[in-house]
């Protein structure tokens, strides 16, 4: 899996990433954000094992971020 970009960045003078590349669509970008943020605000699991399972997931993958 690449962790380089495939579209611009929507952000003058700024570097393409996840962040920037979202905010071509302002509406998915504040979606993505209140179901983020309810993901680790909620739910059975606690937050540390929630923490493990996202860097255990991002070396499986090879996702550099």
């Amino acid at each position: 899996m690449s962790t380089v970009p495939r579209l611009p960045s929507a952000v003058p003078d700024q570097p393409a990433h996840f962040g920037t590349i979202l905010a071509h669509h302002p509406e998915l970008a504040r979606s993505f954000g209140t179901t983020y943020a309810t993901f680790w605000s909620h739910g059975v699991l606690d937050h540390p094992t929630k923490e493990a399972v996202r860097i255990r997931n991002a070396r499986i993958t090879d996702c550099g971020y």
